[in-house]
């Protein structure tokens, strides 16, 4: 049925150049949009609308019609929205309806009209004439929703958005997230920097890099995981509070929380810890929600978030040894054969030999990993998560009362991580020894484990200030607040696998 549609199409399309008339022009200046002539005109009764005599002019595409003989109604819409347009043979002319009669749904057209009200009481304009902008050669489809069309969504995603004015409303939520973002910073006296997408180190991040190889300089490049070590060498040179909204890419699984790119926001600021992250974030994330959606109590999927303030803060070492009857000193002390016991217990992956891939570090990433297998998933409420191993945070500043682990937290919001952030580490010395154990896990199998970065350990021997930096997943923090249970949905076009031909 498709292809003789487009077959159809096609022979309207030569039709119409035979005609002399040209399908594609770029020469029609519409003044006004739907929703300006709707905001103007619904508050006017028939008689308002009869006494006016001023034409509107609007271009946009064809999403409905119905013909009856010598008329026709449509729907026309632009990026304002929709508005009703009736067209009448012996008001455009006879010529001007025949070449209409051949235009179809999912066309562009421009339109100079009058606003009426129909018998129904429909705001609507009657077209004095009408021309063609744009012909489609494909049909849109009646329905393009349900779990039998989600790839087609995805893969097609300029048809999802014709059709379906939800999804569109919610890419321009996430336009205005990502401005209220952004204003949060600036208003802060944060400086907006641009750091480098493609980069000799793939750094700021446990994470497998995309490789590439520039021609002329003949070598390696990464395409960036993170900004953070470029974030930072700023703060080396004098930039005190810096952010960076942007793309980064990770060479990893594709899911419902995952895509190989995606958006982060990360922002540090001089002379501040962890603990003022805390504040910041709270009301960094309260202040987007009242903008967008414009609550502090979203649904999101199955789960009701309140993100009244203060947050839930846990403890890693405190939430294990709780949930697990172990002795907190011995949780604290990083007690592998106390860990392994419990790990055993849990079962699964826990049960892998730590110490081969992990070495003198084995403890602290099985804490880390019994924590997030026991925990997340009760994570729904906004928790700012504390105390993280030494080990599984190597850009992070020691705590120095205990020795054994960082100032660091996460954000857990419906189960999921939506920030990560610590006190920074801006002891040079320390910074070597502990990019080099992630060489030694490199060694060892480790295939996310940080890189050796020269330039920065340079940077930071120049001497940084005391500071805090702090990640947020962007997509994530989307699909809260537009109740979006998977990134596909916040992310335009996101990675498929390749079409079968």
């Amino acid at each position: 049925m498709e292809g003789d549609e487009r077959a159809a199409r096609r022979g309207k399309l030569a039709a119409l150049r035979e005609t002399g008339v040209n399908p594609y022009p770029n020469d029609f200046r519409p003044a006004d949009t739907a929703a300006a002539v709707a905001q103007r005109f619904d508050s006017f009764d028939t008689e308002q609308l009869d006494a006016v005599t001023e034409s509107l002019c609007l271009a946009g595409r064809i999403v409905s019609r119905r013909d009856f003989g010598k008329a026709s109604f449509l729907h026309l819409e632009d990026r304002s929205g929709r508005i009703q347009v009736y067209v009448k043979r012996n008001v455009v002319g006879d010529e001007a309806f025949a070449l209409f009669k051949q235009m179809d749904r999912g066309d562009f057209i421009g339109i100079d009209g009058r606003p009426f009200r129909t018998k129904t009481g429909e705001l609507t304009i009657e077209a004095a004439s009408v021309r063609l902008l744009g012909k489609a050669l494909r049909p849109l489809p009646e329905k393009w929703h349900g779990l039998t069309d989600v790839e087609a969504r995805y893969r097609q995603r300029y048809v999802d958005t014709i059709v379906n004015a939800e999804v569109r409303e919610s890419f321009y939520q996430r336009a205005r997230i990502i401005q209220a973002l952004r204003n949060f910073f600036v208003e802060r006296d944060f400086y907006e920097a641009e750091t480098p997408i493609m980069q000799g180190v793939a750094g700021g991040a446990a994470a497998r890099p995309f490789v590439t190889h520039h021609n002329a300089l003949d070598m390696e490049l990464y395409l960036r995981i993170a900004p953070e070590l470029y974030l930072k060498r700023l703060l080396v040179g004098g930039f005190d509070r810096v952010f960076e909204i942007g793309r980064v890419f990770r060479n990893e699984g594709v899911s419902t929380r995952h895509n190989p790119e995606f958006t982060l926001l990360e922002f540090y600021q001089a002379y501040a810890d962890y603990t003022d992250l805390m504040d910041l974030t709270e009301e960094l994330l309260v202040s987007v929600a009242d903008q967008v959606p414009g609550t502090r109590r979203l649904q999101w999927g199955e789960n009701e978030i309140d993100l009244t303030t203060p947050w839930r803060r846990v403890s890693i070492p405190e939430y294990v040894a709780a949930e697990m009857s172990l002795s907190l000193d011995a949780v604290r002390e990083l007690d592998l054969d106390v860990l392994r016991e419990a790990a055993d217990r849990v079962g699964g992956a826990l049960r892998q030999d730590y110490s081969k891939k992990y070495g003198d570090a084995a403890a602290g990433y099985l804490l880390l990993d019994l924590f997030e297998t026991i925990a997340e998933p009760e994570l729904i409420q906004p928790t700012f998560v504390q105390e993280y191993p030494v080990a599984v945070s190597p850009l992070a500043r020691r705590n120095e009362d205990s020795p054994n682990f960082v100032d660091r937290f996460e954000l857990f919001i419906g189960g999921q991580e939506m920030a990560n952030a610590f006190s920074e580490l801006n002891d040079p010395e320390d910074q070597r020894r502990r990019l080099e154990a992630q060489l030694r896990h490199r060694d060892a199998g480790d295939d996310e484990a940080h890189a050796m970065d020269e330039d920065f350990v340079r940077a930071l021997e120049h001497g940084m200030p005391p500071a805090a930096g702090e990640g947020i997943g962007v997509d994530r923090l989307v699909m809260m607040l537009t109740n979006a249970t998977s990134i596909r949905d916040v992310i335009l076009f996101p990675h498929m696998r390749a079409e079968k031909v």
